[in-house]
């Protein structure tokens, strides 16, 4: 996965989230905080609003919340011991981290929305990215079909003010052709 947030703004948003909001579990903070004292790890750590299907999460949730305090995942075994996150995260540091937090007014948090990203092991994130792909490519399509529908346009009244018949017609078949694709 491509870094796209800079890990500058990761850490304002992880400075801030731990200024305000208290964790559930203590040992959380220590975890942030570790993640965020070590810029080459903050270059793999990735913010979702759903982490299934990511080879390594952490869930993390602030008090006032009804969500489990802490868990980690990692491929299809679970724990909510925060030192076995630690260890796993601090043997394993080619690894992305997949960052779930569950706090309240996270939906128009705008320092978290700045850093949140798409889970990419998700179906619908495929299947928006192949749609926008097909958009993409229609959108690439007619723009080459309207440039060259204007290129001929003027090759045809340049043929016409020349009085060139033989040009004439070969450029309006031609633009007959396009226009016969659409």
């Amino acid at each position: 996965m491509g870094n796209i947030i800079p890990v500058m703004d990761k850490k304002a948003f992880l400075r801030g989230f731990l200024k305000r909001h208290q964790l559930k579990r203590r040992e959380c903070a220590w975890l942030l905080n570790y993640l965020m004292n070590d810029d080459t790890l903050m270059e793999r750590v990735h913010f979702l609003n759903r982490s299934e299907a990511t080879p390594k999460a952490l869930i993390i949730s602030a008090q006032g919340i009804d969500q489990i305090p802490f868990s980690f995942r990692k491929s299809h075994h679970v724990t909510t011991d925060c030192e076995k996150a630690f260890h796993d995260i601090r043997l394993n540091q080619s690894e992305d981290i997949y960052i779930e937090l569950h706090f309240q007014e996270r939906s128009t948090c705008s320092s978290y929305l700045s850093v949140l990203e798409d889970n990419p092991y998700l179906p619908e994130t495929q299947e928006r990215a192949n749609e926008f792909e097909k958009k993409a490519e229609a959108f690439l399509e007619e723009t080459i079909r309207s440039f060259q529908t204007n290129k001929l346009n003027e090759e045809i009244d340049a043929a016409l003010d020349t009085g060139d018949k033989e040009k004439f017609m070969l450029l309006t078949a031609q633009l007959n052709a396009i226009e016969k694709k659409r």
